[in-house]
């Protein structure tokens, strides 16, 4: 380490060794420890105990060249002149300051390395729990659509074995939901307008099945088409109301509310419980939409389910 002190002019000479030399070295010992010593001996063999001795032996060594080019350029590098008077460095305290230079550089180096490490692997944990949470949610998303699947075509089935004339229509309205499944959901969010349309076609298929007529009533307010939402995300609760409920009383219809505004969208659906429809198999609907909500809208929707005697309520909000 060189300190100058007033403004006496310097000489090509001494920039050569102040910066030239010097820097070299520095830069050397900063690299060496960087690319050799830190990924050698901590990185890849966790072989602290040899890092340190390199670590020691590296400042040794650097102090050792400064000291000597020192001692052979004493009035470059030993000499310095203050207050008009010029003084001399002895070589012991040359070599004492020049230890702490070459130890600012070493652990400068050390680090940047472990910063920059540590910032990578916090990006690489990103990364692999952002795909980690993609791969669950396409996971899910693949239960949902075979789910619902499902019991459309026990649906159409009935129809079928019946005879009946509504076959075809079921058939075309399971259709025209499948192309909304398939093509129009892939998307991360999508128009809350085109998810209740899918409810609304969902309903009217269901409806099909009913020889006695389905009672549904569903309420919009709010602003409804300037709003997004993950897609397939209120089918089930409206699918349980069907497979788990009373329908066919007009007196008790499903009731179906949906309001939104540019903060909050609140869905609820209230149904009659049909006790003596027991699902041996359960189902993986509710369950799946929960995770999704807790994956897609963490902290950030709450839901509320009701089971009491006679009826089933389900109440949903997600800040939007």
């Amino acid at each position: 380490m060189v300190l100058f002190f007033d403004s006496e002019p310097r000489t090509l000479k001494d920039y050569l060794l102040s910066f030239g030399v010097m820097g070299v070295i520095n830069v050397s010992i900063f690299y060496i420890n960087y690319i050799i010593l830190i990924p050698e001996f901590i990185k890849k063999s966790k072989k602290y105990r040899l890092f340190i001795i390199s670590f020691i032996l590296l400042i040794a060594a650097a102090t050792l060249i400064k000291t000597v080019i020192a001692v052979l350029n004493p009035e470059e590098l030993l000499k310095y002149k203050m207050d008009g008077k010029v003084g001399e460095f002895s070589v012991n305290m040359y070599a004492v300051n020049t230890v702490f230079s070459n130890g600012f550089f070493l652990v400068s180096s050390s680090i940047i390395s472990f910063v920059i490490d540590w910032f990578a692997t916090e990006r690489i944990q990103r990364n692999l729990e952002s795909e980690r949470r993609e791969m669950e949610l396409q996971f899910l998303k693949s239960q949902l659509n075979p789910h619902f699947l499902f019991n459309s075509l026990n649906n159409i089935y009935s129809l079928a074995y019946q005879k009946s004339d509504k076959t075809a229509d079921a058939i075309m309205k399971l259709s025209e939901i499948m192309r909304y499944m398939i093509y129009e959901s892939n998307t991360p969010t999508v128009s809350l307008s085109k998810e209740v349309d899918y409810l609304k076609s969902y309903i009217e298929l269901q409806k099909i099945r009913f020889k006695d007529g389905a009672y549904v009533e569903m309420t919009l307010s709010g602003e409804i088409d300037d709003q997004k939402i993950v897609p397939l995300m209120l089918i089930s609760f409206v699918e349980n109301a069907f497979k788990h409920g009373v329908v066919t009383d007009p007196s008790e219809p499903v009731k179906i509310d949906i309001i939104a505004n540019q903060k909050i969208l609140h869905f609820s659906v209230i149904n009659k419980k049909n006790n003596q429809n027991k699902d041996a198999q359960g189902g993986v609907g509710l369950p799946n939409v929960e995770r999704r909500l807790q994956l897609i809208y963490p902290d950030r929707y709450k839901l509320n389910v009701v089971n009491s005697a006679t009826h089933y309520n389900c109440e949903l909000m997600i800040d939007i």
